[in-house]
Formats: structure tokens, C-alpha cells, sequence
């Protein structure tokens, strides 16, 4: 197999299964009622204090847009980053990227979801890490509560 590199992720991690992206749709909508507190941008391209980064999504403070000038990577942390791990990337990797880039890079709070196996992990900067499975989540930075059965409806 012919696998692309460009910097540090390769055009396979890139792909998306068809769980990872309606996962992706689930959390994203069910983030929507948060609208007026946040912003919440799928795969944005940040450029961050600790190295370059896409986050599947990425929820910030909301921001103020001008539209007549776009901003190809974004300089300034979002308060939190999730990863949804897909069938072509290794798990260490995107806790290497959460531990390595994000934290440092003062983002809050990071998720990686697991779609195969129905989990969401949440991640703090002082090395905790939380287990949600088939139940409420709550992030304690944002205060988003989640309801894990709509996610993998």
C-alpha cells in the first residue's frame, strides 16, 4: 500500500471510516445547543505554540470572524480538542499529539472517542484520564454534557 506522508500525518490517517465521520456528525450536532458560548470547528488547522495540529474538532471561546480575510492555521489554542480514533490511527499517536502538542500548547481538555468500542476518554492537563461509556459525560473545563447514546445512536 501507498501511503502519502505530509509532515507528520500520512493520507491514511487522513481517511475517515464511515463510524469515525458519524461520529464526528453525532458530537458536532449534539455540541450545536452550545452555540452561544462556543464555536465549534471541525478539522481546523492550528499552528500552535508546540507543533501543528488537526484536531477532528476543536471547540473555542467563540471567536470573532472577518470574513473578508480567512485564516489558513489557526495560532491560538482551543479550550479543548477531540479526536475520534479511527481504524487507521494508533491510539498512542493521538495520546502522544494530546500530552506532546495540545497541553502544552495550553488547550484544557482533550477526548479522544473510540467509536468501535463505544467509549469517550477525557483528558486533563495533570495527567488524569476518564473513563465514559453508555452514560452521561461531563467536561468539567466546559461544562458540556454529552449523552453517550446519542453519540453511537
Amino acid at each position: 500500500m501507498d501511503i502519502q506522508t505530509s509532515g507528520n500525518e500520512t493520507s491514511l490517517e487522513k481517511s475517515f471510516s464511515l463510524n469515525s465521520s458519524r461520529v464526528r456528525f453525532c458530537i458536532s450536532l449534539l455540541l450545536s445547543k452550545y452555540d452561544a458560548k462556543f464555536d465549534v470547528m471541525p478539522e481546523l488547522e492550528l499552528e500552535l505554540f508546540s507543533g501543528r495540529a488537526k484536531p477532528d474538532i476543536s471547540i473555542f471561546q467563540n471567536l470573532v470572524f472577518n470574513w473578508e480575510e480567512d485564516i489558513i492555521r489557526y495560532t491560538e489554542p482551543p479550550i479543548t480538542a477531540i479526536e475520534i480514533l479511527s481504524p487507521t490511527q494508533a491510539y498512542d499517536a493521538l495520546t502522544g499529539k494530546i500530552r506532546k502538542i495540545y497541553f502544552p500548547s495550553c488547550v484544557q481538555s482533550a477526548w479522544i472517542v473510540m467509536p468501535s468500542v463505544k467509549t469517550l476518554q477525557l483528558f486533563l492537563p495533570d495527567n488524569s484520564v476518564q473513563y465514559f461509556t453508555d452514560s452521561l459525560f461531563l467536561d468539567p473545563v466546559t461544562n458540556i454534557e454529552l449523552d453517550l447514546k446519542m453519540v453511537f445512536k
